[in-house]
């Protein structure tokens, strides 16, 4: 764990965060500034800059919680597919591997990797994790 990560902190539970899905090795939670509604972040509990520095013990962990996730956001959200990402450095803004699983439908406006955020509502935050938390289910 990195005292100054605040991703570390969010795994430890000091910080809060709209958890999604919590594995030994995997802790997913909304994303506050989601590319869309529902957006999630998966890190590994470990505190791990990068993909290279990802043991590889928590390879199978780490994306196969992607896949549950991504599944989730279409079961669950209505999502038509998905968006799976990760940026390993440049625009990486916090320096702790995350994945980004992001739920797509057809003409969202996302093109390439250059796109707008967005922001909940009072309240809707817990809405779409609990939505998803079930989903995972």
């Amino acid at each position: 764990m990195s005292v100054d990560c605040p991703f570390c902190r969010i795994v430890s539970g000091e910080a809060d965060a709209h958890r999604v899905v919590e594995t030994p090795d995997v802790v997913g939670f909304l994303d506050v500034r989601p590319v869309f509604k529902g957006h999630v972040l998966l890190v590994p509990r470990e505190h791990v800059v990068t993909l290279p520095d990802l043991p590889e013990p928590l390879i199978v962990p780490l994306f196969s919680t992607a896949q549950r996730v991504a599944d989730a956001l279409t079961s669950g959200l209505g999502a038509q597919g998905t968006f799976v990402a990760m940026n390993n450095v440049v625009s990486q803004s916090v320096p702790h591997l995350h994945v980004h699983v992001v739920p797509r439908t057809k003409g969202d406006g996302l093109r390439g990797f250059f796109w707008p955020r967005t922001k909940y509502d009072e309240g809707e935050a817990e809405t779409f994790a609990t939505t998803i938390r079930e989903a995972l289910a």
